[in-house]
């Protein structure tokens, strides 16, 4: 980050899981100059149903702490917590703005938009998750219009575990479940490092790839009406 990035533009304010040790760095990687990223943290390590809600317990406190910074926006950065279902989504956005009275976003609409940007129908997704959770984000993709042609999960159940994927695994892991028949491919979670190689697997698999950190990046940059294009994460970024 440049010493004079300090928000002269505008200033996200990001909620984020406690144990996320990846959406932090990509987003200081992928914003342009005079945007900052101001992140504070909401207990969540594991991915048990449990503690996927427990996190919406969290939310006013956490964000009164980025307002306390002058948050422009807030972003709340979970996928598997916003893809839970619609009504929790909506729940936890609807409360975000009670307490900031700034604009809201949220992986899950982030993801939509993102897919939508390229007119993407047919979807391959991949994920550090269990099954049960990928089906039930398929579940929220489905309900928006998509079709998920694939779904696969590396089994992770820890954010540890989630970060310790290597960005060439998620290259080889995206390859083993290539159909060319998709017009996209997701590879979603906010803690894992496939953002590193968004770019690479596009031209190798010839589809447009997004990630999660990808999608709320670009997503929070257009709500704020800042249309620079970032170059080294995908067309996304750099086209949309």
């Amino acid at each position: 980050m440049s010493p004079s990035n300090y928000g002269e533009r505008a200033r996200i304010g990001m909620l984020l899981a406690s144990g996320n040790q990846a959406a932090e760095p990509q987003f200081h990687a992928m914003m342009p100059k005079g945007v900052s990223v101001h992140t504070t943290r909401i207990r969540l390590t594991g991915s048990s149903e449990k503690e996927l809600l427990s996190v919406a317990e969290g939310v006013e406190g956490a964000t009164a702490l980025v307002t306390d910074a002058g948050a422009d926006l807030v972003l709340f950065h979970c996928t598997a917590v916003s893809t839970y279902s619609k009504s929790l989504e909506e729940s936890i956005k609807q409360r975000i703005a009670r307490v900031s009275g700034k604009p809201v976003a949220a992986t899950s609409e982030a993801i939509v938009a993102a897919l939508r940007a390229f007119s993407a129908k047919r979807i391959v997704m991949i994920s550090p998750y269990q099954q049960h959770i990928n089906e039930r984000e398929a579940n929220f993709l489905r309900a928006f219009g998509f079709e998920i042609l694939g779904l696969a999960g590396l089994d992770c159940v820890t954010a540890d575990a989630m970060m310790g994927v290597t960005p060439e695994r998620w290259k080889s892991f995206a390859h083993e479940h290539r159909d060319d028949s998709a017009d996209a491919y997701l590879m979603s979670c906010t803690t894992v490092r496939a953002a590193d190689v968004a770019e690479d697997l596009e031209r190798e698999l010839g589809r447009p790839v997004v990630t999660s950190n990808t999608a709320a990046a670009w997503h929070c940059l257009r709500k704020l009406g800042l249309n620079d294009k970032v170059q080294g994460f995908g067309r996304l970024l750099s086209e949309h």
